[in-house]
């Protein structure tokens, strides 16, 4: 027997009610009226059109202004819930509420368009239902005990929403259009339609709700995953009842949720245990075009929705010109979320009234489309006729209200921010660099001890892997002064010693619970069971919270999650590890607009840290370099470190000076791989109950060599090996621990001390047009006083490594040569 390959074949095995409903709650959305334009036109299917008047109310409730989409959803619970819902009757709701919500948000726009004409402001008109959508949610939100909602969204209605639903005065926006002094902006701030504010929201019953509009750059999806990793660490603060109380609401542009993967790896986080929120709620403002893109170029599914599928999400499109069915849609979807913990997806299929922005002429490419939009009212006054409602006492009085807020606009702050910071960042500053603010990074012998042995100890009963077991006896060896510290046990000490301080750490990355090098092992995993047993859990009874979390394989998510994190817990030590250095290449708009701009742009801080091995050992182009460059390039008025430790004490004192120092900025290391485990990189165990992170570490000669090489990282280790085997005219060697903040007076000193040196050579590993090169001799050349300058590195590339490993072994040798031999230049001279 085939397999029914339709609904009208399935129909002939159920009783005929029940095949009239069961074809409507699958397919019924198919025939919604959807478009308010009616330019998307319903589909024509043979599965439905069988059904006679006997169908009639299942086609009025699923072919409606709502489209219900939960039949993919593999949870029957969550099925019938969605069932349940739409076909019970719907509660009418406050209209002179919903009526007044769309006067405030189309007549804000018109008086925008007619004040500051020319000006881009990216208006909501055609989407106005947006606003009574996000007054219904967080309605729904405070009778479900919801205290903070953090919203993400790009800029098309982002005024609207800042005074209207996060309650921001309209004086304040319009501050921001009138002119401003350019010397106050100079080099810094950012265009309006990105900014964030915080304020409140006033629900139906009573409740007050904290808002906060996160900042958001251009590239439209970016915040999404920095929004779930605010919510996240907002949930972390208030315990077990942090689901409830935090809320997550992020909208989308139908063409970028279609078009942008970083929704795609967004959306992958939702039901992971290391980054799950509970569910958000995901509103897609749908103006079925994107700038001059129409649907049919830009999505190949039916809707930009589709993509929600892949979570079982319920997605509800609705008519953005019927308010009462848009708002019934947000309470479901609210309701779906606390119910379940899971995510909902509302689809608002409106219109532009404008261009992509109000500067731009969109008949040129849709001439057709906006000659219906040109002759369509505004849907206050649709929604007034349908509901009786005479709108225009209430429209004159919001011009009013308008009028007084632009008068006081002209005398207040043009620059004031619109957002206030919550109280757990009063300890913290950014800034320049200050040296008042260095602290004591080390750990007494018996406490490092003590930590090792915690670190090293299984629950009884425990079946530890015997590599395993191998390596936690080394490394209580390791605590204990009997070995050398490799830069693993140096990493679980820091960890260890800051948990029982009481700083949180939270770490992430592609296999980081063992680490790609095999060189961590967070998480032992016993043999018989596969229990976990996470010994940084278990370091004292009055510890701080650890989380180590494998992430999916994603860079732009996990990076702008834990970037969120970090925003949202200052006191914690956030780390995000690629897998591979240069891995970071796909969070790289995460990195340029939120990590290394955001206190330019915002005056917002950050602590993230970033590790990013980094070491050439023939691995081929992708194994190979971090892009230390890239970062450089980034670097500017002290809004990051660049570091590069050349030992497991330096990355100790590394790590607990990024958590206990209260400058906040965000830390880039540069890891190890092959010298994870090198002698030359370990250290003794003294090393770290005492001393601190040195951002230059002098050659340990009397300052008289003639020849002085610098360099970072792993070449180091290669040049003093080198340099053991010297019999006369050894150069000084001198490490560059910390490249950025640039370390001035260390590196000053040092090149004082050789007085007599004839030269001074940078050595890298990298090509030429790679590397800290051109940033470090720029700088260099200040400190010299008139002397050569000079620097050793491999030929110009445009791939950083060869994919020969023999190829790489002459490279070097040849590199360490004319290094310690006295020649400069690349490869060859150069």
């Amino acid at each position: 027997m085939t397999e029914p390959q339709s609904v009208a074949e399935i129909a002939t095995l159920m009783p005929a009610q029940e095949r009239i409903w069961d074809a409507f709650r699958r397919w019924g959305y198919l025939q919604a009226r959807l478009d308010p334009l009616r330019d998307l036109q319903p589909l024509r299917l043979t599965d439905l059109d069988v059904f006679g008047p006997e169908a009639e109310e299942a086609r009025r409730i699923y072919c409606g202004s709502i489209g219900a989409e939960f039949m993919h959803i593999a949870d029957r619970e969550r099925r019938l819930w969605m069932q349940a819902r739409m076909e019970s009757p719907a509660i009418t709701p406050d209209r002179m509420r919903i009526l007044e919500w769309l006067v405030r948000a189309e007549v804000f726009e018109q008086v925008l368009q007619a004040r500051y004409p020319g000006t881009k402001r990216y208006s909501l008109e055609g989407e106005a239902a947006l606003i009574p959508l996000l007054a219904a949610i967080l309605d729904a939100a405070a009778e479900q005990g919801t205290q903070k909602t953090l919203l993400a969204m790009s800029h098309r209605g982002r005024l609207n929403v800042m005074v209207h639903t996060v309650g921001r005065a309209a004086a304040e926006v319009f501050a921001r259009f009138e002119d401003v002094d350019p010397r106050s902006v100079l080099g810094g701030g950012d265009v309006k339609y990105h900014l964030g504010a915080t304020g409140i929201f006033r629900a139906s019953n009573g409740t007050e709700i904290s808002m906060h509009l996160v900042s958001n750059p251009s590239h439209l999806e970016a915040v999404d995953p920095v929004v779930m990793g605010r919510t996240r660490a907002n949930q972390r603060r208030r315990g077990e009842n942090g689901l409830l109380e935090v809320l997550a609401i992020t909208l989308h542009g139908d063409a970028a949720f279609a078009g942008q993967g970083i929704c795609a790896e967004t959306l992958n986080l939702a039901n992971l245990s290391g980054y799950t929120v509970g569910g958000g709620i995901n509103i897609l403002v749908n103006n079925l075009i994107g700038f001059t893109t129409g649907p049919r170029e830009a999505v190949s599914s039916l809707f930009s929705a589709d993509l929600a599928k892949r979570i079982d999400a319920p997605i509800l499109h609705v008519n953005a010109e019927d308010p009462e069915a848009v708002v019934r849609a947000g309470r479901i979807a609210l309701d779906y979320r606390c119910a379940f913990h899971a995510p909902a997806v509302i689809d608002l299929i409106g219109y532009r009234r404008h261009g992509h922005s109000e500067v731009d002429d969109p008949t040129i490419t849709q001439p057709l489309r906006y000659r219906k939009i040109q002759a369509h009212p505004p849907l206050w006054k649709l929604y007034a006729e349908k509901i009786g409602a005479d709108a225009e006492p209430l429209v004159q009085r919001t011009r009013q209200d308008l009028d007084a807020a632009q008068r006081e606009a002209r005398e207040i702050e043009k620059r004031a921010p619109m957002r206030r910071l919550p109280r757990y960042w009063n300890s913290f500053r950014g800034g320049p660099y200050d040296a008042s603010l260095e602290v004591d990074t080390s750990i007494p012998r018996p406490a490092l001890e003590s930590i090792g042995e915690s670190l090293t100890r299984a629950p009884e009963g425990f079946h530890v892997h015997p590599k395993v077991k191998k390596l936690l006896e080394q490394r209580l060896e390791m605590a204990r002064g009997q070995r050398p510290l490799d830069y693993g046990m140096a990493e679980a000490l820091a960890i260890g010693s800051l948990l029982s301080q009481g700083v949180p750490v939270r770490m992430s990355g592609q296999d980081t619970r063992r680490g790609t090098f095999n060189q961590r092992h967070a998480a032992l995993i016993d043999t018989e069971t596969e229990r976990e047993y996470v010994p940084l859990e278990h370091i004292s009874p009055d510890q701080a919270w650890c989380e180590i979390c494998n992430s999916p394989l994603s860079e732009a998510a996990v990076l702008g999650f834990e970037y969120g994190f970090s925003r949202d817990y200052p006191e914690a030590l956030v780390l995000w590890e690629a897998q591979f250095g240069d891995f970071a290449n796909g969070a790289q708009i995460v990195i340029d607009q939120f990590i290394v701009a955001a206190e330019d742009k915002w005056d917002l801080l950050s602590g993230i840290v970033l590790l990013l091995p980094h070491g050439y050992e023939g691995q081929g182009p992708e194994h190979s370099s971090g892009r230390i460059e890239r970062y450089l390039e980034l670097a500017a008025r002290d809004n990051i470190q660049i570091c590069q430790p050349s030992t497991a004490a330096q990355y100790f004192h590394l790590l607990r000076r990024q958590a206990l120092r209260s400058w906040r900025k965000p830390l880039v290391v540069f890891t190890p791989k092959g010298m994870l485990r090198h002698p030359a990189a370990s250290s003794p165990v003294e090393q770290l109950s005492s001393g601190r992170f040195q951002t230059v570490i002098p050659d340990a000669g009397d300052g008289s060599a003639e020849r002085v090489l610098l360099c970072t990282g792993k070449v180091a280790h290669d040049l003093e090996a080198g340099r053991r085997r010297l019999s006369s005219g050894a150069p000084a060697i001198v490490r560059v621990e910390q490249l950025y903040p640039f370390p001035e007076a260390e590196l000053a000193a040092e090149m004082d001390r050789h007085s007599s040196a004839r030269e001074f050579v940078w050595v890298q590993e990298e090509p030429g047009n790679m590397g800290a090169r051109d940033f470090m001799v720029r700088e260099l050349e200040r400190l010299a006083r008139g002397r050569a300058i000079l620097s050793i590195n491999r030929s110009e590339s445009a791939s950083p490594s060869t994919g020969s490993h023999h190829a790489h072994e002459l490279e070097q040798k040849t590199l360490l040569a004319m290094a310690l031999g006295g020649k400069s230049g690349a490869m060859s001279a150069s």
